[in-house]
């Protein structure tokens, strides 16, 4: 499969996953973050062709979110949609006859790594987890901003969220009102909105809290694993990394500066050549 990107629905576990992949190799699963319209092509659309030719990369569309299935009604608040989020990869994996992979999470798909390896360690190698939430914090406006997009569902307001992400619009084209209008588009769907409303409601910082593992918990996660920040980061603040970094046995960190939250996609180039080195185990 290597080079070419395929696009499939897959039935593993209750409802469907839309997924992408391509390559060939060691699995590796990639997990998006929570923006709103986010979907996960959006995420890793630089990280999967860039790493095709040595893994097998798989970008799903978790459970309510995009392409992928929407429960109804919907569980409300994260702790139950991650219970959700859990069980479709490990029912992905199973369906798609494959034992172990690497895990990439971006963002809330770090947390979800997170909690992949602490209830399933058997089923995991290595893992990047990347400008991470999964660590105690007090929630920034921005994510709170974010999280509550649709109590003010405009363009202009989905710009001024992803002008946060990143630390220089020339990294995403430049044309922050264009990438709001697409994704608007995306966002506005009846059953995304159903879904989203029902993982954030307010207050939001409940599901900060809701996605930490007990402290104990995170000295037992021995596979090993990178860490990767942007310094600049507003919607998750560097100190989320800086607070998993000496209770991860097994961890490295690395910190881009000039960034914000969207390291894969503002330092895609050296980010992909960092992932692989690390994937690989050269580092």
């Amino acid at each position: 499969m290597s080079g070419t990107i395929q696009e499939l629905t897959v039935q593993a576990g209750r409802w469907p996953t839309h997924l992408h992949r391509a390559g060939s190799g060691q699995p590796v699963i990639f997990l998006h973050g929570s923006g709103p319209g986010v979907t996960a092509w959006a995420n890793w659309r630089f990280a999967v062709p860039a790493l095709a030719d040595l893994f097998d990369c798989i970008a799903p569309d978790l459970w309510g979110f995009a392409k992928s299935g929407h429960p109804d009604p919907p569980p409300v608040g994260v702790r139950a949609w991650m219970d959700l989020w859990v069980e479709q990869v490990i029912a992905l994996m199973d369906h798609l006859g494959i034992e172990r992979v690497h895990l990439v999470g971006n963002s809330m798909g770090g947390a979800i790594a997170l909690h992949l390896l602490h209830r399933h360690r058997e089923r995991f190698d290595r893992a990047v987890l990347m400008g991470t939430v999964g660590a105690p914090h007090r929630i920034t406006h921005q994510l709170d901003v974010a999280w509550g997009f649709y109590e003010e569902p405009t363009a202009e307001r989905l710009a001024q969220i992803i002008r946060w992400f990143v630390y220089d619009p020339a990294s995403v084209g430049g044309d922050l009102a264009a990438i709001a209008r697409d994704r608007l588009q995306a966002a506005l769907d009846p059953v995304v909105r159903r879904s989203y409303e029902a993982m954030f409601p307010p207050p939001r910082q409940q599901h900060l809290d809701a996605l930490v593992l007990p402290e104990d918990a995170y000295r037992q996660l021995d596979r090993p694993i990178l860490l990767v920040h942007g310094r600049d980061d507003v919607i998750v603040p560097l100190e989320t990394s800086l607070w998993l970094f000496p209770r991860l046995p097994r961890v490295q960190l690395h910190v881009f500066g000039q960034c914000s939250h969207w390291v894969q996609i503002e330092q895609r180039d050296s980010f992909n050549a960092l992932i692989r080195v690390f994937l690989r185990g050269d580092l």
